[in-house]
Formats: structure tokens, C-alpha cells, sequence
């Protein structure tokens, strides 16, 4: 009678590094396009290493130690009076102490130049763009150029990108995964950010802050794009036929799903800074 050959979980090793592998290209966070992602990705990489050095041989260690001190093993060394090691100790407090002292420099230092209200040291004239999040949608207003786009935002590549962001809800967070940092938007604030594109090309942006029942609908795309083509991209929204004003924004306010993007020719004077004011004395029962 043969013995047949038992299943060996090794045999899916290799297929299964493939897979991992490959699947990692497409991880958005690890494919940035933009000098705050690159330098996030950077971080997040540096830290998880540095963060492997402790685990990967405390796993190792634990597969040698069953291994070595199994109940068949007669030949391991029984020590039952042995009580420490200086050697063991020093090195089992002297690691992790440096790698936590490496980890918190580079993490204070990166954070800090990370600040996502720190203006980007880049060539260029930024664009200004007011982002206002919505249940459940993005308006973007362009207060130099005059218009607004709803789940739709366009910049020029290569150059500084500057959005100011509040909410006209609950509370959200602005995020474009390949482009950098994300904020959270707030009712009666506004908060910053700068980031930049590297190349032309189209971006997913989201809300990465649970906001109610239509939040998985909460999305939008991010337009990079060349000079030329960004003042087309203007040109075509300058031409829609609706018009941002109070009467027209009430109605974009209410909540709706799925939302397709929308143009407005023009938007009315200081319209993100009414929606910041509205909401800035609601503790108080007074409204602006």
C-alpha cells in the first residue's frame, strides 16, 4: 500500500507572495504622485521597517523556541534554577529603546514638515480652491476664477494647490489617497491644505470620515492637468448654464445620492465664507 502525499501549505508560498506582490502596485497610498504622498509613503515605509526589526524576530524566535524545546526533543538543555541574563536584558531593552528614539525623531520631524497647513516650498503660483463638503457630495468653489464644479476638481499639474475646507453637515475628511494628506472638514471652521500633482492625471478623491447614510456615494475625482488644459477645463465650466447663489445653493444642500457632476458659470460674492459664518455661532442660538 502507498502513502500518499500530505497537503504542504510551503507549495502555496510562492503563488502567494506573487499575489501580495502584485496587488501591492495597486495600493494607492504606496503609489503616490505627488511630492506629500511621496514623502508620507516615505514614512510610512521607514516606520514600518523599523517596526520589523522587533517583530520579525520575536516570530522567528517563537517557531525556534517550539521547535527546540518540544516535549519529543530530549537533547534541549533544561535549566529549572536559571534565573536571568544580563546579556538577554540589555539587549532585550537596549533595541527597542533605539528604535523608538529613531522612530519618534523621524516621526517629529516628518509630521511637522507634513503640516498640512504648511505652504508647499515648490516653484509656481498656487491655486486657490474652497472645498465644502455636503450630504452627500464635494462643491468646490474657485473664488479667482469666478466658477464652482459639484464631485469635480481641476488643477494645474505641477504647480501648488492650496483648499480651504469646511462643512455644511456633519463632520468629513478630505482626502485625495495619491496626492497627500487628509483633513477633516468641520462646520463653523475651515481648515487647510496643501498639496501638489506631479504629473497630469486623474485621482480618486473621498471622504474618509463616516458621515451618514449616502457616504459611500461621497466621492470624487481629482483633474491634473496641463496649464492649457486646466484653462479649457475653466473655459467649458464658465459656460454652464447655472449660476451659484444663495437659491441655488439651498437647493444643492439638500442630501442626495450619487450626485453627477454639475458646473456653475459664476458663483456669488463671498459664498464659501457664508457657509463658514452660518454655523459659527449655532452653540449660541445666533446665526449670521
Amino acid at each position: 500500500m502507498t502513502r500518499s502525499k500530505g497537503f504542504s501549505v510551503f507549495k502555496l508560498l510562492p503563488p502567494l507572495a506573487v499575489l501580495l506582490l502584485s496587488s501591492c502596485s495597486n495600493l494607492v497610498l504606496l503609489n503616490p504622485k505627488g511630492q506629500v504622498g511621496q514623502d508620507e509613503k516615505s514614512l510610512i515605509l521607514t516606520a514600518t521597517f523599523l517596526m520589523l526589526i522587533v517583530v520579525i524576530p520575536v516570530f522567528i524566535l517563537t517557531l525556534v523556541f517550539a521547535f527546540k524545546y518540544r516535549a519529543s526533543n530530549r537533547k534541549a538543555k533544561y535549566s529549572p534554577n536559571w534565573g536571568d541574563s544580563a546579556k538577554i536584558e540589555t539587549v532585550m531593552w537596549l533595541i527597542p529603546v533605539m528604535i523608538i528614539a529613531v522612530l519618534a525623531t523621524v516621526t517629529w520631524i516628518t509630521t511637522h514638515k507634513l503640516d498640512p497647513y504648511r505652504p508647499l516650498e515648490v516653484q509656481g503660483k498656487p491655486i486657490t480652491i474652497q472645498a465644502v463638503s455636503m450630504d452627500w457630495k464635494w462643491l468646490f468653489i474657485y473664488p479667482e476664477q469666478g466658477m464652482a464644479s459639484v464631485n469635480e476638481v481641476a488643477f494645474p499639474a505641477g504647480g501648488p494647490v492650496n483648499f480651504q475646507i469646511t462643512s455644511d453637515t456633519v463632520m468629513n475628511s478630505f482626502f485625495i489617497p495619491q496626492l497627500g494628506s487628509q483633513i477633516y472638514s468641520m462646520t463653523g471652521m475651515e481648515t487647510k491644505l496643501h498639496i501638489i500633482a506631479d504629473e497630469p492625471g486623474t485621482y480618486d478623491g473621498m471622504s474618509a470620515n463616516y458621515s451618514g447614510a449616502g457616504f459611500s456615494d461621497m466621492d470624487f475625482k481629482a483633474l491634473a492637468m496641463t496649464r492649457d488644459n486646466f484653462e479649457s477645463w475653466v473655459r467649458n465650466a464658465k459656460s454652464a448654464s447655472q449660476e451659484l447663489n444663495q437659491s441655488s445653493y439651498a437647493e444643492l444642500a439638500k442630501p442626495s445620492r450619487d450626485n453627477p457632476v454639475t458646473y456653475y458659470s459664476s458663483v456669488e460674492s463671498h459664498m464659501f465664507d457664508s457657509i463658514v459664518r452660518k454655523y459659527m455661532h449655532a452653540g449660541s442660538g445666533k446665526q449670521e
